[in-house]
């Protein structure tokens, strides 16, 4: 949770905001209704209290002789509410009897009535007073009754108090109920973030909405939208690669034929060295142009191509084979060496195009009368196919970036185009294939400066030794 700077704490979970609402209105809604019953039940019993008060008077005032009042202790006038009875002189002067002697200090109130009064002693003190009216007779005593008004309050708060127990006993179950309903919207929630998660950025498809609530169906309508907007527009970059690759392939093939026809009419010195420049960026031009065609084909959309058994052994050694006039003509050697036999249930072209990128990009980078390795073997259990070679490796800060499209470390040599380790990496993690690629001297204790390119073979690969 966290607050906007300036303004009001707001948390940012749904589910706390409705607990903390939840909770606020169930608190209020408690103290409202304790309030209002205090005020209504305090009422009541007021004016009940007050007519047992002018009919316990009237009982005492119309009695002849007059009763003496019963007697009382303290604990019952002030804790229990039982009412004092005071019988006056007719003029008021003096106290005749009393059925609790210690509040005398009220005195007998001028005004027949309900009235209220104060007292000092025996405790500080709030009294509700009734004082009857004079009798017929010049002799006949006044009455006057008086109840502690503490403990009509008391009464009054804890009938309210028991009028919003309820409510407030009912503040957990509330929470629960809320906990649960906000838990199964929540798995909803969370069932659609796994969906996007889950999302190929290459192929996105459309969000089912069969498991969305109502409000999250707008969000999860306009999402559909966008990724359909992305669909268009990957499809339109592909089919504008594949056409520009296409066009590409027939006149770039005419000018390599061309330029070979030409070498036998080139002059020796400075013509034949630009020659062979012009040459070579006809030949990256070409090997550019057939990365993208691989590219674009991985990138299209429909069916993967159906798996079967592929020994990985045998694999390397056509890989290696077929690149052998690459390591031979920049006097590169190359060499392979397996210690067992993985089987891998993919697509052979897929595979090959892991391999044949990360060997041709190590023959690249090797110097001239290099060395390039190519090694199958187990690490800690499992099925992994290194491919080493002793070029100047990777700087530190561009190894997170090389498998970007397009992207060339610097100082690079020449003939590059940036696309084979897009291209298999994109082909590797298709079939639960991992490249990882480490500098030698950080990965091998005494090993030569250079790139090691550690491919990871699926756990359901079957490592064989061979035979």
């Amino acid at each position: 949770m966290s607050a906007v700077p300036g303004r009001w704490w707001r948390p940012r979970s749904l589910r706390t905001q409705l607990l903390f609402w939840l909770v606020t209105l169930h608190l209020v809604a408690a103290a409202l209704t304790a309030w209002f019953t205090f005020v209504a039940y305090g009422d009541l019993v007021h004016n009940a209290l007050d007519e047992q008060m002018r009919l316990v008077a009237d009982s005492y005032a119309g009695s002849d002789p007059p009763r003496t009042p019963r007697p009382l202790d303290g604990n019952a006038a002030l804790v229990r509410g039982a009412f004092v009875v005071q019988l006056w002189s007719a003029d008021g002067r003096t106290l005749r009897a009393s059925s609790w002697p210690p509040l005398a200090v009220v005195p007998l109130q001028m005004q027949p009535g309900f009235s209220d009064a104060s007292a000092d002693a025996p405790a500080p003190s709030r009294w509700r007073v009734f004082t009857a009216e004079a009798g017929p007779r010049a002799d006949q005593p006044r009455v006057q009754v008086l109840q502690n008004e503490d403990y009509r309050r008391r009464r009054a708060l804890r009938r309210a108090l028991l009028e919003g127990l309820p409510i407030a006993l009912l503040l957990p179950l509330a929470l629960l109920i809320l906990w649960l309903i906000v838990s199964a919207a929540s798995r909803s929630l969370r069932a659609v973030a796994r969906d996007v998660a889950s999302q190929d950025e290459r192929r996105p498809t459309e969000l089912s909405l069969a498991r969305v609530p109502d409000e999250i169906a707008p969000l999860v309508q306009a999402f559909n939208q966008l990724l359909s907007r992305m669909r268009s527009a990957f499809a339109t970059q592909r089919r504008f690669v594949q056409d520009a690759a296409h066009e590409l392939r027939t006149p770039m093939a005419a000018i390599g034929l061309q330029i070979e026809n030409l070498r036998a009419h080139v002059p020796a010195g400075e013509a034949t060295e630009r020659f062979n420049q012009l040459e070579a960026g006809v030949t990256r031009a070409q090997h550019l142009i057939e990365q993208l065609l691989s590219l674009s084909r991985q990138d299209a959309p429909g069916r993967p191509m159906p798996g079967e058994p592929v020994d990985i052994e045998t694999l390397l050694r056509e890989s290696v084979s077929q690149l052998m006039v690459l390591a031979d003509a920049r006097r590169v050697d190359i060499g392979f060496e397996g210690s067992i036999a993985p089987v891998v249930q993919a697509p052979a072209a897929e595979l090959r195009s892991v391999f044949d990128n990360l060997i041709d990009n190590a023959l690249r980078y090797a110097p001239e009368g290099g060395v390039v390795d190519v090694r199958l073997h187990e690490v800690d259990g499992h099925a992994v196919v290194d491919v080493l070679d002793n070029g100047p490796g990777i700087p530190a800060s561009a190894i997170g970036r090389v498998f970007d499209r397009f992207f060339r470390v610097p100082g690079a040599p020449a003939g590059g185009s940036g696309l084979g380790l897009a291209i298999a990496r994109t082909a590797a993690e298709r079939h639960g294939l991992r490249i990882e690629l480490r500098n030698r001297d950080e990965a091998e204790e005494g090993g030569s400066p250079g790139l090691l390119a550690r491919v990871h073979l699926p756990a359901a690969s079957m490592p064989l030794t061979p035979g």
